[in-house]
C-alpha cells in the first residue's frame, strides 16, 4: 500500500505540472550545442513558450506527453516515496534518539531515486520525445513523430530495441540519486524542525506544504544541469534516427558547457521550478495526506477489534 500511495501521489500532481514540463523540454532543447550568438530563439521565456505553442499547436498541447507523464509519475513516485516510507515506519532514516538522521536520510532516499530512475526511465524516453514533437516553425531538437504513447513505445522497440527504452538512464540514476537525497532528506528535516518548535502540530497538511516549498527550491538548483543533459540524452534517439550527439552524461554535460556556456546548464530553469515546486509540493502533501489517512485507519481497525 505504500508504494501505491506514492504513485498516487505523483500521477495526481503531474496532471497540473505537465504543461510547465512540456516548456522545460523545448526550452532545454532550444538552441541544443550551438553557441548562444548563434541559436535560433523560439521560446523567450515562459509566457511566450505557452503562447507559441498554444498558438501553433494548439491549446491541448500544453498537455502533450500527458499520458506517459502519468505513468512516469506513478511508477516513479510508488517507488521512490513507497521505499522512502517503509525506511521511515521502520525507524531507519532515525538515529537512536529517534531524530532523522540526515546520513541514513540520504541513504534511503538516494536508494529509493536510483530505484526509481530505472523503474520510469522507459516513461521518461516516451514523454520527452511526445513533447518535443512541434510544428515546424517553433520547433526544437530532434523531432520523433509519435501517434501517441503505445505508438511510442512501439517505434522505439522497433527502431532502438530495448536498450532505446534506457537512454539517459546514467543521467536518470544520477539526478534522482541527488535530488531525492535533497527533496526527501530537506522534506522530512524541515517537517522535524518545525515540529520541535511547535509550529503546525495540529496542521498536517500545512506542516507538509511549508516543508515541500524549501526542498522544491533547493532541488531545482541542484538538478536543473543533470535535468538538461537527461532532456538531451532522452531526445537524440539511436544512430538509426541520426548522428548520436552524446555518449553519456558526462559527455552531454561537458559538451553544453562548452558550446553553450554556463547559461546552457541552466537552460529552462524557470519552467523547470515552476513545474518541480508545485509538482513537489502537491506529491508530497498528497503522500503525507494518504499516509496520516492509511495510518489513521489502522488505528481505527485495531480499537475496533
Amino acid at each position: 500500500m505504500d508504494f501505491v500511495i506514492g504513485g498516487l501521489a505523483g500521477a495526481g500532481a503531474t496532471i497540473f505540472t505537465n504543461p510547465m514540463d512540456v516548456v522545460k523540454t523545448r526550452m532545454q532543447l532550444q538552441g541544443e550545442l550551438r553557441a548562444r550568438t548563434d541559436a535560433t530563439t523560439r521560446y523567450r521565456g515562459i509566457f511566450h513558450a505557452l503562447y507559441v505553442i498554444a498558438r501553433a499547436d494548439g491549446a491541448l498541447a500544453l498537455q502533450k506527453g500527458l499520458a506517459p507523464a502519468m505513468v512516469l509519475g506513478f511508477t516513479m513516485n510508488s517507488v521512490r516515496l513507497g521505499m522512502y516510507h517503509v525506511a521511515e515506519v521502520n525507524g531507519w532514516t532515525k538515529n537512536k534518539n529517534g531524530d532523522i538522521s540526515i546520513e541514513k536520510a540520504i541513504f534511503w532516499s538516494s536508494v529509493s531515486g536510483v530505484m526509481s530512475g530505472v523503474t520510469g526511465n522507459p516513461a521518461s524516453v516516451v514523454k520527452t520525445r511526445i513533447q518535443a514533437a512541434a510544428h515546424p516553425s517553433i520547433a526544437v531538437g530532434r523531432q520523433h513523430r509519435y501517434k501517441g504513447m503505445f505508438d511510442g513505445i512501439v517505434t522505439i522497440y522497433k527502431t532502438e530495441g530495448l536498450r532505446g527504452f534506457f537512454a539517459g538512464v546514467s543521467a536518470t540514476c544520477t539526478r534522482l540519486a541527488i535530488g531525492s537525497a535533497a527533496q526527501l532528506t530537506t522534506f522530512s528535516k524541515f517537517k522535524e524542525y518545525l515540529l520541535s518548535r511547535g509550529y503546525f502540530e495540529d496542521a498536517p497538511l500545512t506542516l507538509s506544504f511549508w516543508a515541500s516549498i524549501v526542498c522544491g527550491v533547493i532541488v531545482v538548483c541542484i538538478e536543473t544541469p543533470l535535468d538538461v543533459a537527461n532532456t538531451r540524452l532522452y531526445n537524440q534517439g539511436s544512430s538509426a534516427t541520426g548522428a548520436v550527439l552524446y555518449t553519456g552524461v558526462l559527455d552531454c554535460l561537458s559538451k553544453i558547457y562548452r558550446t553553450e556556456g554556463l547559461h546552457g546548464l541552466y537552460k529552462g530553469l524557470g519552467p523547470l521550478y515552476l513545474r518541480i515546486a508545485p509538482h513537489t509540493t502537491l506529491s508530497l502533501v498528497i503522500w503525507d495526506m494518504l499516509n496520516n489517512l492509511l495510518a489513521k485507519s489502522k488505528i481505527n481497525s485495531k480499537v475496533v477489534v
